[in-house]
């Protein structure tokens, strides 16, 4: 045979195996092609490809195994009985920026499932290669590194942990200053992943300055962008008064209260997170709330929005109401209570219930001029039939019944209680017939006294 001949043969090989990685990546993109390729044993048939010489064969066997592994924790698992994971962390580190996407891309697939399989990646030494990739001088990778250290850290706080033990949070907030608005986005979703678990970890990413570069962009007109600053600042805010305190202090309101307004659903959701997470803490950080309008924006946007958009913002006006007189009367001045009212009437989902009945008590439980506001919106008769409705779920019963006792409790307006008189049961019923006795035993004392000297003796 000829020299060109024998060259040939090598061509065809090349060929037929770029081929074959071009064609698996793109059967890996639908759904009903996967369980076909895993019997087939695509694995182990992808595995020598990712150390070809081929460098676009490489990259390619790297996607096909990410989208494999991307598709359920099954495949996932195969990725790491493979021994697949040390050949793409050796080659993360080598390789061109093509291949370290890839490859990134793969160890998020793998790491998202569950705390074991990200486990896996860290124990094969991956976050380390990851982290140097942060520092790559193409935003491509270190969008990808980026992203592939969130879902691991989102796991748990012993993953979490681990990320910041390889130097990732300094590096992440660099990447929030990056021109590209897909690095900020992923960055920031990462930090919020990272700050989540404990008081700890939110203060290594506080510490990292990661606050006053995420506060500044808030306003950034990117709405996905925007979903995640607002929810690493929540993140941050929730764990201890100190930190929703560094929060604040970065000037946060009332900057934040445009995004109440926002048209991005999740923008709103992440706005009242955000604001629900500073007010919960105490009385002094929810005056702030009241203080810079928050109250009033919140009610306006649980008005703008349904379901689950709106629990953030319902539970928001009852921390805030169960703080003190002052700050509940603030609730009700904004409005609140009609609001919450109508919640609790036409939001289909019990959870969303449960969450207005609680407002309402906590808004409710402080005085009888507290009780009447939410008397008068005819909220009491709805928050029993919660209560009495077998359809109703367990944690929705003991909330719509904690508010009905809390309210009653203060509540000096007759005719609201009157409706109970009739269909209440007797552990809610002794609670109505106590305040019509507060109301009307002093008038009944002073009449009878007055014409007979004697005490009444029915009520």
């Amino acid at each position: 045979m000829s020299q060109r001949q024998v060259l040939q043969v090598f061509e065809q090989y090349q060929k037929a195996r770029t081929q074959f990685v071009q064609m698996v990546a793109e059967l890996a993109t639908r759904p009903q092609n996967i369980e076909t390729l895993q019997n087939a044993g695509v694995m182990s048939l992808l595995r020598p490809l990712l150390l070809d010489v081929v460098p676009t064969i490489q990259q390619t066997a790297a996607l096909a195994l990410g989208r494999l592994a991307n598709y359920n924790d099954d495949l996932a698992e195969a990725v790491v009985k493979g021994d697949i994971l040390p050949q793409l962390v050796y080659s993360l580190a080598e390789q061109n920026r093509f291949y370290k996407k890839a490859a990134a891309f793969v160890l998020q697939a793998v790491g998202k499932h569950s705390p074991q399989l990200a486990q896996a990646i860290v124990d094969c030494g991956a976050l380390d290669t990851l982290v140097i990739c942060l520092e790559d001088f193409d935003p491509g990778v270190k969008e990808a590194a980026a992203s592939a250290l969130g879902f691991i850290a989102r796991h748990n706080a012993e993953l979490s942990q681990a990320v910041v033990d390889a130097g990732a949070v300094p590096l992440l907030v660099l990447c929030i200053q990056e021109p590209e608005i897909a690095l900020k986005r992923i960055a920031a979703s990462a930090l919020s992943d990272i700050s989540k678990h404990s008081p700890e970890l939110a203060q290594t990413v506080v510490d990292a300055g990661a606050i006053a570069h995420l506060a500044q962009m808030i306003l950034n007109p990117d709405s996905k962008l925007k979903r995640q600053i607002l929810s690493a600042l929540s993140q941050i805010a929730k764990h201890s008064v100190d930190l929703a305190e560094m929060v604040v202090e970065a000037e946060i309101f009332p900057v934040v209260l445009t995004c109440l307004k926002d048209k991005d659903e999740y923008v709103k959701k992440n706005a009242s997170t955000l604001i629900r997470e500073i007010a919960k803490h105490t009385p002094e950080l929810s005056q702030l709330v009241v203080n810079a309008g928050g109250v009033a924006a919140v009610t306006d946007c649980i008005g703008s929005c349904k379901g689950n958009i709106r629990l953030p913002g319902i539970m928001m006006l009852g921390y805030v109401a169960a703080h003190s007189e002052n700050l509940a009367m603030a609730v009700i001045i904004s409005k609140g209570v009609p609001q919450l009212s109508l919640c609790l009437a036409e939001e289909p989902e019990d959870h969303i219930k449960a969450a207005a009945a609680w407002a309402l008590g906590q808004i409710g439980r402080h005085t009888p001029e507290h009780a009447r506001a939410v008397a008068v919106t005819n909220t009491l008769p709805v928050l029993l039939s919660l209560y009495l409705s077998a359809e109703s779920s367990e944690d929705l019963q003991i909330k719509s019944k904690k508010a009905i006792k809390s309210i009653l409790q203060k509540c000096t307006y007759l005719p609201a209680l009157e409706p109970f008189l009739y269909d209440a049961p007797p552990n809610i019923l002794k609670h109505v017939v106590g305040q019509f006795s507060k109301v009307l035993f002093p008038w009944i004392f002073r009449n009878t006294s007055a014409e007979s000297g004697q005490l009444p003796t029915t009520y």
